[in-house]
């Protein structure tokens, strides 16, 4: 039994490509429509599985070898090929991270056999695809693909690491790539000085899809370390989100996550972590920090001329488009470089339009870890680093 995927996200193609292997399929994927058309001809596979957002893309063809002409094609152009154009009996599982009433409708119209919405149970598929195409000599892996998801959207999160060689939880990292299919964590190891690389490239083994290493020679500071994180990111067409994350898990993954499902689900571009202590949250802060921080936060938002209640919260994810637009230049300080997004989205976008694309999420939890690179005298600096930020964006 043959299948063809049609996804144009490396991470969708990678965990569909793997659980169909290992269930007896043999597998052939695609990452455009015109690519998975050839490949359909020339697979003639027993089913496709397509997923119907991608992107609309354009190629320059030749006719007599004289004429260039533009042709597009969307993720449903796959299904009208086999089933209105070639007229053929393959069923066709349609994907999608969109709940449109109209296109989902209009996938059936066009001969689509099944639909299956993002997020995506491994589990569900294989039976799903059981279903569509048989299981003569399929084996089962319903332990082993038990509660591992693809997501409604592909995410990567860098997470900037100096001298964390004690403080790594590789476990959690580990259970949370093989969980959450559609997530890629990019740690960027800041010229560490003790073993920390050695960490990560361990950390790395087995999960290379979607584990990767940014390595500097150099320590250039958190803020450094993280833009060039993103920026690396950037680069790659796969993700539709991009954020960061603490190395020491401060934020958990549970918290991160609901950034991720707000961010996805509205027209904000940049979601913040915020670390408000309320009824039914569980946030804890050293008394003394507690106090500096309310201070240096309120001096923030009197030059951010907005209402945030935490700017430092070291978990945040955007699109791509923030991350081009703020990323480009290096901030200038360390620490505070949350506050120069800010302040530099308000250059690009204005003041009003800036305050209607952020969003602050209060987490659920948020634990002080020992071993925190900020000290109480850098948390002093911080207030002439304010004012260098403020007279820097006037």
């Amino acid at each position: 039994m043959k299948i063809l995927i049609v996804d144009d996200q490396e991470l969708v193609l990678l965990s569909l490509n793997k659980c169909l292997t290992d269930l007896g399929y043999e597998v052939l994927s695609s990452n455009n429509v015109f690519d998975a058309i050839k490949k359909y001809d020339q697979f003639e596979p027993n089913l496709v599985i397509a997923d119907i957002n991608m992107p609309v893309l354009e190629i320059e063809t030749q006719k007599n070898d004289t004429t260039n002409i533009n042709e597009k094609a969307s993720g449903l152009e796959i299904v009208k090929y086999i089933k209105k154009i070639k007229k053929h009996a393959t069923p066709v599982m349609i994907l999608s991270g969109n709940n449109e009433e109209e296109i989902i409708v209009k996938g059936f119209e066009l001969g689509a056999a099944d639909y299956m919405k993002k997020p995506l149970s491994l589990n569900e598929i294989g039976a799903r695809v059981r279903r569509l195409i048989g299981a003569e000599n399929v084996i089962s892996l319903v332990d082993i693909n038990k509660n591992r998801n693809i997501q409604s959207t592909c995410t990567g999160v860098v997470i900037p690491c100096y001298n964390e060689e004690t403080r790594l939880s590789s476990d959690e990292f580990k259970a949370f790539v093989h969980q959450n299919l559609s997530y890629h964590l990019c740690f960027v190891n800041d010229g560490s000085k003790d073993n920390t690389l050695g960490v990560l490239e361990e950390l790395r083994k087995g999960n290379e899809d979607r584990i990767s290493i940014y390595d500097c020679e150099k320590n250039g500071g958190k803020a450094e370390a993280v833009r060039l994180g993103m920026l690396h990111l950037a680069q790659q067409n796969q993700f539709d989100y991009i954020g960061f994350l603490d190395a020491d898990l401060s934020t958990n993954f549970d918290d991160f996550d609901d950034l991720v499902k707000t961010i996805s689900n509205s027209n904000y571009k940049i979601v913040s972590g915020s670390r408000i202590n309320r009824m039914g949250a569980d946030i804890a802060k050293e008394s003394a920090r507690k106090i500096i921080s309310q201070g240096i936060n309120l001096i923030i938002r009197k030059t951010l001329g907005m209402d945030f209640k935490d700017t430092q919260c070291g978990a945040k994810i955007m699109t791509k488009e923030i991350v081009e637009k703020t990323f480009q230049k290096k901030f200038l300080t360390k620490w505070l470089f949350d506050v120069e997004i800010f302040m530099r989205m308000k250059k690009v976008y204005g003041n009003e339009k800036a305050k209607a694309l952020i969003c602050e999420k209060p987490l659920n939890r948020w634990v002080h870890m020992d071993g925190s690179k900020l000290s109480f005298k850098d948390s002093f600096k911080i207030v002439g680093q304010i004012g260098q930020i403020a007279l820097h964006y006037r």
